[in-house]
């Protein structure tokens, strides 16, 4: 909600200055290059998309992802022992990660949804440790493959998308690492222990 009044106070600023210092023409037609490129970038992500979402399928059907999941369930449980007592949860944040992992954010989401869903039934409308370690190892993924971002800057005319990746694995990393260490921090804090 707060979005829409920021975009929407934007817009009406660009035109009541566009209107002030005479120059209402520019206003409208960096408005209209602006979505021209907005409606060229999605379609040119979408056949990136659909390519990564096809690997993605085929790794499902030929069980690598599920290998990948079951690798993962070691360190899962270490790290949510609680949600690792219900095997569909489980396996719903292992899928979870998995899939961040190889860079597939919109198939991440619905596999993140089902998990925290899954884990919010103990929480009784708060909301635990494990579900907010949850809500950081999603939001603060390791990726492998970075398929959105190479997308974009495929579709801005790189001729090299993946040379990020020495940066996104580390920068990936970094932020897992301070997240899950800010959370047991804050997890400690919050039971009263230093």
């Amino acid at each position: 909600m707060a979005m829409a009044w920021i975009w929407t106070g934007m817009v009406v600023l660009s035109l009541i200055f566009g209107i002030l210092s005479g120059n209402l023409d520019e206003v409208a037609n960096a408005a209209m290059a602006g979505a021209q490129s907005a409606i060229d970038l999605s379609v040119s992500m979408a056949g990136m998309l659909c390519l990564w979402s096809g690997i993605m399928e085929i790794m499902n059907v030929c069980g690598l992802s599920r290998g990948l999941a079951r690798a993962f369930r070691p360190l899962l449980r270490r790290l949510l022992p609680d949600a690792s007592r219900d095997e569909e949860t489980l396996a719903a944040v292992s899928a979870n990660v998995s899939a961040n992992l190889l860079g597939l954010g919109n198939a991440a989401t619905p596999l993140g949804i089902r998990a925290a869903r899954r884990m919010a039934r103990r929480c009784e409308g708060v909301a635990s440790d494990e579900l907010c370690l949850l809500v950081v190892l999603n939001t603060a993924s390791i990726q492998l493959l970075p398929t959105t971002i190479a997308s974009v800057r495929a579709a801005a005319g790189c001729r090299t998308p993946f040379d990020i990746l020495p940066a996104v694995w580390f920068s990936s990393v970094l932020s897992v690492t301070v997240g899950l260490l800010t959370a047991r921090l804050l997890s400690r804090w919050g039971r009263g222990r230093p």
